[in-house]
């Protein structure tokens, strides 16, 4: 069973190279398990016992699962985020150097990538392209589906102080060789064009990054690693996807939303920090002909699960984590905490995910960082600024976090889905510091 859902995970994976494509894939596996697609932009008119899904920006998105007895109902709630680390392209992008011999793309730093996992590696480009049509500015998705650049080390000899932590310039260092002498710009516009089978005069605007070419991969002695790029955080958003999918309660609405621009804040109109679940959960409640006194009662008895990938022990620098409260890869699902509230795990919220767990016989490990040790944050308390419920961080348990190609365990992501689906199966009828009352 851990080599089925990881082979699925690793499939999603590999056709997911931006937040577009990944949630592109989760609308068409919504739509072909009977989810209806809503748009913002149209009034909503919500049956109980039906599914539906919204997404906004073509990158983030939120899909849930209405009960037939919403007399006295809450949500439950995962969430995670559809983007990874990564390299941007400029607007004008392309860039002829050492007297026109190559051509360079122009890109920018998307988030906290470890710059040297980067280099050597076939690379191409994915994302979005606004596209003339008619009267109309369309979005179609591309992904230039070949080995199309690299990014290439300078030689030892000429950098003899490349093993002795040398500092790479995202200016200098890290721009992708798209071609030799031959190639000319807009030759990359040709290339998209051609890929959409459009005219290059119609394209008029471009989200577009750079993406690893290597194949998700199972290894180890006992093939018990998998290895990919995107694991964080599309690891736990596959996770979430799945776990909704196979989930239902009948007096509770069961949520799974997916935002972007995590790795850059959330602080967009389409991530953690923007209205997008408040408006999705107030719109179901009033579509329900339910009253704003409902949606707070709702609220009150509501949980989340905010799911980001964890950093597994290092094999070679365990002195990174801490002593009694460090993870590993295939013995289960992370919950995360910090005493500075970077994650909004606390008493109460972990003790109902231990029940969760139990009950889908998941093992749990605890993850806090060492105390001189700063670590990040994650969506569970940036999006409690605009939906406050009870909620606890968790996540998977991985190396080489903001790699190119990132690797964690293969049993891991069963655990995920097993005990998500739990939560998605059950009623919560109280949830308060002095008294937790849930029913399957």
């Amino acid at each position: 069973m851990y080599q089925e859902v990881s082979k699925q995970l690793l499939d999603f994976l590999a056709h997911s190279p931006t937040a577009f494509q990944a949630v592109d894939n989760m609308r068409t596996i919504l739509k072909d398990h009977d989810f209806e697609e809503l748009t913002e932009g149209s009034a909503w008119s919500l049956t109980p016992g039906h599914n539906y899904f919204v997404t906004r920006n073509n990158s983030s998105i939120i899909a849930f699962k209405l009960g037939r007895d919403l007399s006295q109902y809450s949500f439950n709630i995962a969430t995670a985020h559809s983007d990874s680390p990564s390299y941007k392209l400029k607007e004008n992008y392309e860039l002829e150097v050492v007297d026109h011999h190559y051509m360079q793309l122009n890109t920018e730093g998307y988030g906290g990538m470890i710059d040297s996992s980067w280099f050597d590696r076939p690379l191409s480009v994915a994302g979005r392209v606004l596209v003339r049509s008619g009267d109309e500015i369309v979005t179609r998705l591309v992904n230039i589906d070949r080995d199309l650049l690299m990014i290439p080390n300078v030689a030892i000899h000429m950098n003899r102080k490349v093993n002795d932590g040398f500092s790479y310039n995202k200016q200098v260092d890290l721009l992708p060789l798209l071609g030799g002498s031959e190639t000319k710009p807009g030759d990359l516009q040709a290339i998209i064009a051609k890929a959409l089978e459009i005219s290059e005069k119609d394209i008029i605007g471009t989200d577009l990054f750079l993406y690893n070419r290597q194949q998700p991969s199972i290894w180890g002695a006992h093939n018990e690693f998998i290895s990919a790029g995107h694991l964080d955080d599309l690891q736990c958003a596959f996770s979430a996807l799945q776990a909704l999918l196979a989930g239902y309660n009948d007096r509770s609405i069961d949520v799974m939303a997916i935002f972007d621009n995590e790795e850059v804040g959330s602080g967009t109109k389409q991530g953690a920090d923007s209205t997008f679940l408040y408006d999705t959960l107030t719109r179901i409640n009033s579509a329900l002909g339910k009253t704003p006194e409902d949606y707070l009662r709702a609220i009150a008895s509501s949980f989340m699960l905010s799911a980001d990938n964890a950093h597994a022990v290092h094999p070679n620098h365990p002195e990174h984590t801490d002593q009694t409260n460090c993870v590993y890869m295939n013995e289960g699902v992370v919950v995360k905490q910090h005493a500075g509230q970077k994650y909004c795990s606390d008493g109460v919220s972990i003790a109902l995910f231990k029940e969760f767990a139990k009950q889908a016989n998941v093992p749990l490990q605890f993850f806090a960082n060492r105390s001189d040790k700063a670590g990040g944050s994650t969506l569970g308390n940036i999006s409690q600024a605009h939906v406050s419920l009870n909620s606890v961080d968790i996540g998977l348990p991985q190396l080489a976090m903001h790699s190119a190609y990132e690797t964690a365990g293969i049993k891991d992501t069963y655990y995920m889905i097993e005990v998500m689906k739990e939560v998605f199966n059950a009623h919560i009828e109280e949830i308060s510091a002095s008294r937790l009352k849930v029913t399957h």
